[in-house]
């Protein structure tokens, strides 16, 4: 089985001080262990590394350390999904469907992603963002 794992959740499996650090790391070692194949948008590893770098850890997570964790700990481990032009626009327009702007179509990129990839489950944090965004060919699990 399949899993897209979107920002909120690697950066949770990744930082220990996070609240939903137990609950996302779970899943990760599901991955780990070859139980689930994790997939992550390419744009996602950028988020995740944004987000890494100012997240309010004591130590403060620096730039080298963030670049360093992704690719020791999720690059080996999962498959990045990239995204086309055709993408982008099937993104723009779910979340136009659905009346949403700004943010969102970052969310959106990341099913598609999901759905290019063929993951069945989208992991997210934000439930009331990609639950509206989910087919009915996936599932959406908060972990």
């Amino acid at each position: 089985m399949k899993a897209l794992f979107d920002t909120s959740v690697l950066v949770a499996a990744l930082v220990q001080s996070h609240p939903q650090h137990q609950r996302a790391f779970a899943w990760y070692l599901k991955c780990r262990r070859g139980e689930l194949e994790m997939l992550v948008a390419a744009h996602g590893l950028a988020e995740t590394y944004a987000s890494l770098t100012v997240y309010p850890a004591r130590p403060r997570i620096s730039p080298r350390s963030a670049a360093m964790l992704l690719q020791a700990s999720v690059l080996g481990v999962c498959s990045v999904i990239t995204l086309d032009c055709r993408d982008y626009v099937a993104a723009m327009e779910s979340v136009a469907r659905i009346g949403r702007g700004g943010g969102s179509i970052y969310d959106a990129l990341h099913v598609v992603a999901a759905r290019k990839g063929g993951a069945e489950l989208v992991l997210s944090f934000n439930r009331k963002h990609f639950e509206p965004l989910v087919g009915s060919d996936q599932q959406f699990v908060e972990p």
